[in-house]
């Protein structure tokens, strides 16, 4: 059983959903983000020849597509135990106000507020 102790139902939902579009499309990372109107954008690493985006990028250029200017939530799950500083950044541009980092079992591995 995944332990999502000190995280709401929402949370622990972008958690699964980032979960199974790892698992889905067999990446290192899988991603999900909430902005700040409640709409969840999921996504996975990128890897091409011409485009490399990490997940929580993905995830991010979907929301702002979508007309998301902040996050209320970001959720990766991968092997990393941080983000990258590139991942902090994008974090921090959209004002994210919590940050979980989840292993590929789903339990957190680290939770920040802001």
């Amino acid at each position: 059983m995944t332990d999502t102790t000190g995280l709401g139902p929402e949370d622990t939902k972008l958690i699964t959903l980032a979960r199974a579009s790892r698992a889905r499309n067999a990446t290192a990372e899988g991603a999900a983000v909430r902005d700040e109107t409640g709409r969840t954008y999921v996504a996975t690493s990128v890897s091409l020849p011409s485009l490399r985006l990490t997940a929580l990028q993905a995830a991010a250029a979907a929301a702002v597509s979508g007309e998301a200017s902040a996050l209320e939530a970001a959720v990766v799950v991968t092997e990393a135990k941080e983000l990258t500083e590139d991942d902090r950044a994008v974090a921090d541009d959209l004002k994210t106000q919590v940050v979980v980092i989840a292993a590929p079992d789903g339990v957190p591995a680290s939770i920040t507020r802001r």
